[in-house]
């Protein structure tokens, strides 16, 4: 079974789409989660605690500012913005693709865990997660 997700964001930020993949996902076996573009990434992460996730963007952005910041001056590749490759590099560093086990329909993710995209470019972006679920069927 493939199926896509589409997530609106609206700037850097960490996007939540756990409920969205956990009422798609049927039976047994395992899930995998690819995002489609780049310059963003995938994460499972604490769904519990928000700073938590403003702790991550605070850690990303000071490993790796923005083209415009003096240390950043050995970038070649600026003509899409100041916010372009240190996004294709935050891409680089985190995962791009997600692999999880499903049993009896659920994902079998922690407690605490959810699935998240992160956006790493300023604009507002449409991105695409393809999804495939490969079911067990030798149960």
């Amino acid at each position: 079974m493939q199926g896509l997700f589409v997530i609106e964001t609206r700037g850097p930020g960490i996007y939540e789409f756990t409920d969205r993949v956990a009422d798609w996902v049927r039976g047994d076996g395992l899930l995998t989660l690819m995002v489609r573009h780049t310059s963003c990434s995938l994460l499972i992460q604490e769904n519990a605690d928000p700073d938590v996730r403003r702790d991550l963007l605070g850690w990303l952005g000071r490993m790796v500012p923005r083209a415009d910041d003096p240390s950043m001056a050995w970038l070649s590749h600026v003509l899409e913005g100041p916010d372009d490759m240190p996004a294709h590099i935050k891409a680089a560093l985190l995962p791009v693709c997600l692999q999880i086990p499903v049993q009896g329909g659920r994902m079998r993710l922690g407690t605490w865990q959810g699935i998240y995209l992160v956006e790493h470019r300023d604009r507002p972006h449409r991105r695409e997660v393809a999804a495939h679920f490969h079911e067990d069927r030798d149960g």
